[in-house]
């Protein structure tokens, strides 16, 4: 089983993101991370219902391409850090300029604080 969604919401989501790939001729794993690649891509993601930039990013990691995607626990960490509430591409950008300066993968370092915040919570 890959997916297992209940909301009728999340399968129409991922529907509609199977529908827009196929029709950009996106049929592997090496083409999404290359298409993912093109902001007019990424555009064309977010005009699905339901895709947001955490979406986007989130998809992005699972086909290698490393980012972070900001979602309540990175959120949550930040505040507790002293981190203003920033908006996502700023609280992004401060998450991907911490981990440049630990030396660590920027989508290592996401998942490392999800983990503990998902943990804590």
């Amino acid at each position: 089983m890959a997916m297992e969604f209940n909301h009728a919401q999340k399968v129409a989501t991922a529907h509609a993101i199977t529908d827009l790939l196929a029709a950009h001729g996106v049929d592997t794993r090496d083409d999404l991370h290359t298409w993912l690649g093109h902001q007019v891509n990424r555009a064309a993601l977010r005009t699905v219902k339901g895709v947001g930039p955490k979406s986007i990013d989130y998809i992005g990691n699972l086909v290698g391409r490393s980012h972070v995607a900001v979602d309540v626990h990175l959120r949550a960490f930040a505040v507790d850090a002293g981190v203003p509430n920033l908006p996502y591409d700023q609280l992004r950008a401060v998450y991907e300029e911490a981990a440049a300066i630990l030396g660590h993968d920027k989508s290592g370092l996401e998942h490392t604080v999800w983990r503990y915040r998902s943990e804590a919570a």
